[in-house]
């Protein structure tokens, strides 16, 4: 009889912590392929989130479920137990209300896709790279390296760059006695060159045209789609693309001068 309870009390836990293990990694390789097949658009972003929550949440439900079995193993009366959390549980939600709106907040933010981690976003005044998604909180890594901590409740409007494609805009201004014709062709040949050169872009640079005529002179426009967050180094290439062609070809981009004449 004794050994009987020994192996009861001994094997029995060791065998529901081994399933319990089992079920957890099953169930992450069925909730991996069931999300990306599921996940729209092929957005990895989303995808590795919403895998992350799930997974979280199983773990502890299973944990929970263990314990309760082995509990039950030692004939301690779990009833009484779940009965009690069931108590506690309210006590403690009435007690917790801020973090239980954290916690629903930030299950809105990832079901609804409002940003995900590496995502490059702007909060009120704070811009920077989400670097964690937490049921409580929200971080977020400005290019200087300030880390904002902001809890989920507080989060209520979002400007994502990551989502969709940005736009490289670059505007050159000639004199107005330059050659318009030249100064075209050297433009667009620029726009070959660079969507040949530059990698970040996602689709074709192209000369839009005349942007405008101004006081200093005539203002050509060139644009591109390119990767999120990229405009910025692709607006820079391109700069200094234009200044170099235009300036082998002896075509003088207009500036400001202020004229000071003494009588």
């Amino acid at each position: 009889m004794l050994e009987k309870i020994l192996v009861k009390e001994i094997i029995g836990p060791i065998i529901i912590i081994s399933v319990s293990v089992l079920i957890y990694g099953i169930f992450s390789r069925i909730s991996r392929k069931i999300i990306n097949r599921k996940m729209s658009f092929g957005d990895a972003r989303k995808t590795k989130t919403m895998i992350s929550l799930f997974n979280n949440i199983m773990k502890y439900l299973i944990a929970l479920i263990a314990i309760l079995l082995i509990l039950d193993i030692y004939k301690i009366d779990t009833k009484t137990i779940i009965a009690s959390i069931g108590v506690i549980g309210a006590v403690v939600g009435l007690a917790l209300q801020d973090s239980l709106k954290d916690f629903f907040a930030g299950l809105f933010i990832i079901f609804e896709n409002q940003y995900a981690l590496g995502d490059y976003i702007k909060i009120g005044d704070f811009m920077g790279e989400v670097i964690a998604i937490g049921m409580k909180t929200t971080k977020i890594r400005a290019y200087t390296g300030e880390v904002k901590i902001i809890s989920n409740r507080f989060i209520t409007e979002v400007i994502n760059y990551s989502i969709k494609d940005a736009l490289a805009i670059v505007d050159v201004t000639v004199e107005y006695n330059s050659d318009i014709d030249l100064a075209e062709r050297i433009l667009k040949d620029v726009c070959k060159e660079g969507n040949k050169e530059i990698k970040l872009l996602t689709g074709k640079l192209e000369l839009l045209g005349i942007e405008d005529l101004g006081e200093n002179g005539v203002r050509f426009r060139i644009a591109g789609p390119c990767k999120p967050m990229s405009h910025y180094e692709v607006q820079r290439i391109i700069r200094r693309k234009i200044k170099m062609a235009l300036e082998f070809n002896n075509i003088k981009i207009s500036y400001k001068q202020v004229v000071v004449r003494s009588e």
